[in-house]
């Protein structure tokens, strides 16, 4: 008796499901859990694949749909039953076979990106992730259902039924977005706001206000010591000092001067500049050979692998400075502040470009910009070309450029003929070079210019290469030759692709030297082609490499 219940549970289970909902859902699940740019964690592959699971089941359903509302034929209910009970089947089998290689296909990966292998992929752990992310996406969905059929109905009593349903479904579209984006996600941006700001004027007790009268946050700088911020702190107080560099290089070098701003200094984006210039003055950095214009991601960080191998090349002759623009992590910043990262970057830069542009072309400091993933993104929108043709600065670095960064979108739909969209030639490297870890800013057929662009990038960067419109056509990164850090055996699905992309970009991590995480000895080979320091021969370099990545 107890068998026939359960037997008759089934089958009404069953009859509950989409039949190409179903098959399509473990057909995404399946393809879900191939290799993408970055190795998997746990959450990461259970996230990735519930997000595909419910594009696919909502694609069969969809396509059920269209096909009733089409009037075409419909097949009996035994043979529907039976049909669903083969996908059930397929679905099944290719779930196995899939979960059975996934760690092979991680492991391809982790072998490219030098990491121990994987012994599994813990199934059942996936699994759960997975249903517990598909459930709770169905659950959203129902009670969408149930709010556009309940508006519709109350809009018939007055309206054509037609008119009712689509109207029905507008109201219900604008009820959940205003829910969703206007109460929810505005809630927990301002939630996480506060608490980042908290975190950001917390002093931390290994650091302390520094006696030196050149460095902000000292009593005699323009910028108190509270109103650096937590970054700012640590970035003007844990270079490298003149010691350190005379130690390594066997030579004199000077203290480097860092100039930061925190977001509590000032009011507005421009008084903050202003007030990075004028520290900027008081501490000499105008006096110094070269200066750069460091854009920070959204919390305010830079990149200490970049700005100490700078340091090191030029021997301490150089100034930096940089100012914070959010509390938020890049991708939250982005999503909610990207108006005020664009602002800051352009007022901290019109700010030191005036003053710089004004001294004797032969008394000032090369001038460069840089900025590492948001970082570069707002320090590309800083500048108008059109503003410094007449006295253009240097050059910029850009390292882990996000996909939306206007300069390198445009550069590498533009590449010259034959170079792959994972490390383009642009107009044979007169003035756009792109290098990454197997090849360095000097190869180009054509002299580098007075004014210079470099990109450093990795073919394994989600941040770089994710593309929303992998959800219907495969990437042109993707195609032969690949990245030297990318699987091959990754390979492109409509829709999940993009999915697994959009996962690497939000929680994907790698070793230094892969995917977003810029190693050292790159921004050392990034920085000696793009600036040129007397004195650095190819083993002094290597020297220089071995010691800042031990």
């Amino acid at each position: 008796m107890e068998n026939r219940l359960e037997h008759f549970r089934m089958r009404a289970l069953l009859s509950r499901l989409s039949g190409t909902g179903l098959l399509l859902a473990t057909l995404f699940f399946a393809f879900s859990l191939t290799p993408s740019l970055v190795p998997r964690p746990l959450l990461a592959q259970g996230i990735v694949s519930g997000l595909s699971v419910t594009a696919g089941y909502a694609l069969g359903v969809i396509a059920r749909t269209l096909w009733h509302y089409l009037h075409l034929p419909e097949p009996r209910a035994a043979v529907e039953r039976t049909l669903k009970q083969l996908a059930a089947l397929v679905a099944l089998v290719v779930s196995v076979i899939f979960l059975w290689r996934a760690a092979e296909w991680q492991n391809s990966i982790r072998e490219l990106m030098e990491m121990d292998p994987t012994s599994g992929t813990r199934p059942l752990a996936v699994a759960l992730i997975t249903m517990g992310v598909f459930l709770s996406l169905l659950l959203v969905a129902r009670l969408f259902k149930r709010t556009f059929k309940l508006l519709s109905y109350k809009l018939a009593h007055v309206l054509p039924h037609r008119t009712a349903q689509v109207l029905g479904i507008v109201s219900a579209v604008a009820l959940f977005w205003l829910i969703i984006e206007g109460v929810i996600f505005s809630y927990a941006l301002q939630v996480a706001d506060r608490s980042y700001q908290q975190v950001d004027e917390l002093m931390q007790d290994d650091l302390s206000p520094p006696q030196a009268a050149n460095v902000p946050g000292s009593a005699e700088s323009l910028i108190s010591w509270e109103a650096l911020g937590s970054r700012g702190r640590r970035f003007v107080t844990q270079g490298p000092t003149a010691e350190d560099m005379e130690a390594f290089l066997g030579e004199p070098a000077l203290d480097p001067i860092r100039v930061y701003v925190g977001l509590n200094a000032a009011e507005t984006a421009t008084q903050r500049a202003e007030l990075a210039l004028e520290e900027l003055i008081r501490t000499g950095g105008f006096e110094r050979s070269v200066m750069v214009i460091a854009t920070p991601t959204g919390r305010g960080w830079i990149d200490p692998r970049s700005q100490h191998s700078v340091e090191y090349l030029h021997r301490g002759d150089i100034a930096t400075v940089a100012a914070q623009y959010s509390y938020l992590p890049s991708h939250l910043s982005l999503i909610s502040e990207a108006e005020y990262g664009v602002e800051s970057a352009r007022a901290l830069f019109s700010a030191i470009y005036r003053y710089w542009s004004q001294l004797p072309s032969d008394e000032r400091p090369q001038l460069y910009l840089f900025g590492l993933s948001l970082g570069a993104l707002n320090s590309d929108l800083s500048f108008d070309l059109y503003d410094i043709i007449d006295d253009p600065f240097q050059g910029v670095l850009w390292s882990g450029p996000p996909f939306r960064s206007d300069t390198w979108r445009a550069v590498t739909a533009d590449r010259d003929p034959g170079s792959p969209a994972w490390l383009p030639t642009f107009r044979e490297g007169a003035v756009v070079r792109f290098m990454n870890q197997t090849q360095g800013l000097e190869e180009a057929a054509a002299p580098w210019g007075d004014f210079r662009i470099a990109f450093l990038q990795y073919a394994s960067d989600p941040i770089t290469f994710f593309e929303p419109a992998a959800f219907w056509r495969e990437p042109e990164w993707m195609r032969a030759p690949r990245g030297p850090d990318v699987s091959p055996a990754l390979r492109w699905y409509p829709v999940v692709t993009m999915l697994q992309l959009l996962v690497d970009l939000t929680v994907g991590s790698a070793p230094d030297g892969y995917g977003h995480e810029i190693a050292a000895e790159h921004y050392i080979d990034a920085w000696a082609a793009l600036t040129e320091p007397d004195g650095w021969d190819a083993e002094q370099l290597q020297r220089l490499r071995d010691h800042l990545t031990r």
